[in-house]
C-alpha cells in the first residue's frame, strides 16, 4: 500500500475522483484536494486559499507518491510547483497519462 496525494487541475476534478477510485480499490491510500465547485470568485477566499495550499502541501508531505492528473497532457503552474515540492522531498511522482498506457 502506498498513500498517494492527487495534485492537477480542479478543472479535471471528476477525472480525479475515477483515478482516485480506481487505485483505492487497488489497495492505495488517496488523499484528494477537498473542491466546492458552488464556491464563489476564490478571489474573495484569499486567506482560505492560502490555508488550503498549505494543507495541500502537507498531504504531500505524508504521502509516498504524488499523482498528477495531467489529462491530456496538461500541468498547469500550480501543479509544476506541486511537482517540485515533490522532488524536493524525494517523492515518487506518478503521471496519470502513464497509468492509461
Amino acid at each position: 500500500m502506498k498513500i498517494i496525494t492527487v495534485c492537477g487541475s480542479l478543472r479535471f476534478y471528476k477525472e480525479m475522483m475515477i483515478i482516485t477510485e480506481k487505485m483505492e480499490l487497488e489497495g492505495n491510500c488517496m488523499l484528494v484536494p477537498i473542491y466546492n465547485p458552488e464556491m464563489p470568485n476564490k478571489d474573495d477566499f484569499t486567506e482560505e486559499v492560502l490555508m488550503l495550499d498549505k494543507m495541500h502541501k502537507e498531504r504531500i508531505k505524508l504521502a509516498d507518491a504524488i499523482l498528477v492528473v495531467n489529462v491530456d497532457g496538461y500541468i498547469g503552474s500550480s501543479t509544476t510547483k506541486e511537482i517540485e515540492f515533490a522532488k524536493s522531498l524525494n517523492k515518487e511522482i506518478i503521471y496519470y497519462t502513464d497509468l492509461l498506457k
